[in-house]
């Protein structure tokens, strides 16, 4: 029972973690690829920074230049620049470098920014960007002094899990994988990244229709992701862009590069 009261904290950890990024961030605030309710989107706003310690105007200026200037020198988060391994490193120094742009409103990051209608968080205006961690940890070590190290573990690495759910996708789904689509950089399909993070692995989907709700093109593509979307859309929390949707491949179609 204690096992199996682990994995289900840090389910739910994860799950909140990698939503409020998947939904919220990217294919909301990011991509316009689908409309979040006013509330839901002043929630995600304010508290996607204290869930996952990531800013959302910072991470979608980020992503934005990801996409305008994907796998070249100017890409904040490619392996073509720094290898696999070199991405955890490169999208913390990218990350802090979007940060201290757009706090000095340097037109660099601005210009990916002149459509958001909301500032950075508080959190870094005051340069308190630590206190989602410092939250995060000591609700962790409350939980394991209460009810079990292995608990409080469980929900602060849930909860704090974006560091490798964004190392996966920009590291192998640049590097490993298939082609649905010939683009202009080198984006792949990887399944793995793709089943724990959601539908984020099918980077060469969403790099050919960015402002696809879904990105999945396949039958074999499993976009838990989307399907969040589309429960959401039943609760009226969101509204899905339908004309703009990745069409789906005929059953027999080749895909454009097997990798």
């Amino acid at each position: 029972m204690y096992l199996a009261a682990c994995l289900a904290v840090f389910a739910v950890a994860y799950l909140a973690n990698v939503l409020t990024i998947t939904v919220g961030y990217h294919r909301g605030l990011a991509h316009k690829a689908l409309a979040l309710h006013p509330g839901l989107q002043r929630a995600v706003v304010a508290g996607g920074n204290w869930l996952t310690g990531l800013d959302p105007k910072a991470w979608v200026v980020m992503h934005r230049m990801h996409h305008a200037y994907s796998d070249t020198p100017q890409d904040p988060h490619s392996p073509v620049n720094v290898g696999i391994l070199g991405i955890g490193m490169e999208q913390l120094r990218s990350y802090e470098r979007v940060l201290v742009g757009l706090l000095k409103n340097d037109p660099t990051y601005t210009h990916f920014a002149t459509d958001l209608t909301f500032d950075l968080n508080v959190l870094n205006r005051a340069r308190l960007w630590w206190a989602p961690y410092v939250l995060h940890a000591v609700v962790g070590l409350a939980l394991g002094a209460t009810v079990g190290w292995a608990f409080g573990g469980a929900y602060f690495l849930g909860m704090m899990s974006h560091p490798v759910q964004g190392g996966l996708v920009n590291s192998l789904g640049h590097a490993v994988g298939g082609r649905n689509f010939e683009t202009r950089d080198n984006s792949r399909n990887n399944h793995l990244a793709a089943w724990l993070i959601f539908g984020e692995g099918f980077q060469n989907n969403h790099h050919a229709y960015p402002a696809s709700a879904s990105f999945s093109h396949r039958r074999q593509e499993i976009d838990l992701g989307f399907a969040a979307c589309l429960l959401l859309e039943k609760l009226g929390l969101l509204e899905i862009d339908h004309a703009h949707l990745i069409p789906k491949a005929r059953e027999l179609e080749p895909a454009a590069h097997e990798g």
